[in-house]
């Protein structure tokens, strides 16, 4: 077979990921950053212990305007995560499989993660 007759594959750039897929990928990348969050978060437990200069220091640092909006970040991977989690504890049980409804429970997760971080941030203030 001569390669002018062999099929063309789209490349990234041309095919569109559906949300479906989108949320799936970052459902993935908040699992990572939420992993490197903990470890913050041991340190800072393991300096409460042991250290409290250093408790004390990452704390001032933490309620800085960058360490705020990290702290929020970090929240908002964790709604999302926990969100789409239980998206994934009902297509467990077979419910939601459809493509509608795999539409739907996508955007409620985004809406979900996004209002659970608001919430949480004028609870904190």
């Amino acid at each position: 077979m001569s390669s002018s007759n062999r099929p063309l594959s789209p490349h990234l750039q041309v095919y569109k990921f559906p949300l479906t897929v989108k949320t799936s990928i970052l459902h993935r990348i908040t699992g990572l950053l939420l992993a490197f969050g903990l470890v913050v978060f041991v340190y800072w437990l393991t300096a409460l212990a042991t250290n409290t200069t250093a408790a004390d220091k990452l704390r001032a640092w933490l309620l800085t305007v960058p360490g705020q909006i990290l702290v929020y970040l970090w929240l908002l991977t964790f709604f999302y995560h926990f969100c789409n989690g239980i998206r994934h504890l009902f297509w467990d049980v077979g419910k939601g499989f459809t493509n509608e409804q795999a539409q739907r429970s996508a955007v409620a997760v985004l809406v979900a993660s996004l209002l659970l971080t608001v919430l949480t941030f004028f609870l904190a203030s």
